[in-house]
């Protein structure tokens, strides 16, 4: 994929889709609702909700260790991903335990505004990217999350949030979730 072949429209458009979503969830539910466990995880709807949040928040540090692995030699990335694969185990003890007291500390009003502005950061790094540096790509650790693609570019790691969002939204439980 090159830059300039990059509809950053449509980026946005996904990335205000779920907001917009998110916003729409966490306004609808009853605090019984929260509670509830969720279709196929673990996770209490809260718990997953902040699971959700924070796949967005994780985007910041994920562009700049791709921007410095993408500058270097493909050897570099590949090695670095088969390392984090290699440490799978421990990543899904911590994936699973953040959420559970992430929510607690954040609850539904801290993770509404918090949303928000990861959201709008996004928006403004998005357009802010040369088209060249879109492209810069690295390898990832594919065991960790089905939507890490073995590599993946600048613009694949901005949809990345939402793939991750829509997947888990379909697990939810409470009545908006379906």
């Amino acid at each position: 994929m090159n830059g300039a072949s990059v509809d950053r429209q449509v980026i946005h458009e996904e990335m205000e889709r779920a907001r917009t979503t998110f916003h729409r969830l966490l306004d609808g539910a009853a605090e019984a609702d929260l509670r509830k466990p969720t279709d196929g995880t673990r996770w209490t709807n809260e718990q997953l909700l902040f699971h959700m949040f924070f796949g967005y928040i994780l985007i910041r540090p994920l562009l700049l260790l791709l921007r410095v692995f993408g500058r270097l030699p493909r050897g570099a990335s590949r090695a670095f991903a088969r390392l984090l694969n290699a440490g799978t185990r421990p990543f899904d003890v911590v994936n699973y335990l953040g959420p559970l007291g992430g929510a607690k500390v954040f609850g539904r009003r801290r993770m509404a505004t918090g949303f928000d502005r990861v959201i709008a950061d996004l928006h403004r790094r998005l357009d802010g990217e040369r088209d060249a540096d879109l492209s810069l790509s690295m390898h990832y650790p594919t065991r960790w999350d089905p939507f890490f693609d073995d590599v993946m570019t600048v613009a694949d790691l901005y949809r990345y949030p939402t793939r991750h969002f829509d997947f888990h939204r379909r697990q939810l439980t409470l009545t908006e979730g379906r």
